[in-house]
């Protein structure tokens, strides 16, 4: 009778972990079907849908600097910035992009007023983040001081468009960060020194998406 207690147990042991080893299996097929679906399956036809009319398309030139044409691998994140120069418009950081004494970019810059400009095409690589401009869609942002906090107009396309990108790479606010969460560069600065603002600001994102 003891012996076949011990059986019973050891047999409802093995059982459990069976179970517990199917759930890691199917977590770990998800996960990767996740890493292929952001941005592989979308990738080629990105670049080819229709913009909101409240994207202004200046798509920079091909200097093998700001602007290298190299395709992107996939899209994994969006990386939100700062411009880091105070009361600059995006149609001034468009243009310091597009001049030959740079060799940095971005996908879009959103402006003082609310205006967004996309500088490089959705499906190449910007210069803006690092080792992750190979997987990321970047968007610099203009500030009207040192602080780096972003105006109301600002912050408003700010939510509009990365909800927009969200959709459009079928990504979620998971999968919205800083640069600040590549480098440790301080960059947006507003959002490394004040986390709670950050937060906000992906829940805004989310719900916009609503």
């Amino acid at each position: 009778m003891r012996y076949m207690r011990k059986s019973k147990r050891r047999k409802e042991r093995i059982k459990k972990i069976g179970i517990l080893l199917i759930v890691a299996l199917v977590a770990m097929v998800a996960w990767k079907a996740s890493e292929i679906y952001y941005g592989k399956i979308n990738l080629s036809k990105l670049e080819n849908m229709e913009r909101p009319e409240w994207i202004d398309v200046q798509i920079i030139d091909v200097d093998g600097a700001s602007r290298s044409g190299e395709k992107l691998d996939s899209i994994k994140d969006i990386v939100i910035h700062y411009v880091g120069n105070p009361g600059s418009t995006a149609q001034q950081n468009h243009d310091f992009y597009a001049g030959n004494q740079s060799n940095v970019s971005s996908h879009f810059v959103v402006g003082l007023d609310g205006e967004v400009i996309q500088c490089i095409p959705l499906d190449e690589m910007s210069a803006a983040s690092n080792w992750r401009n190979n997987d990321t869609i970047s968007i610099e942002v203009c500030h009207p001081d040192k602080s780096g906090k972003f105006n109301k107009k600002t912050y408003k396309s700010l939510v509009k468009l990365t909800a927009w990108l969200e959709m459009a790479c079928g990504l979620n606010e998971d999968h919205v960060i800083r640069h600040y969460d590549i480098t440790g560069k301080e960059c947006p600065r507003y959002y490394v020194k004040h986390e709670d603002a950050w937060k906000k600001f992906k829940k805004d994102v989310k719900k916009y998406r609503k």
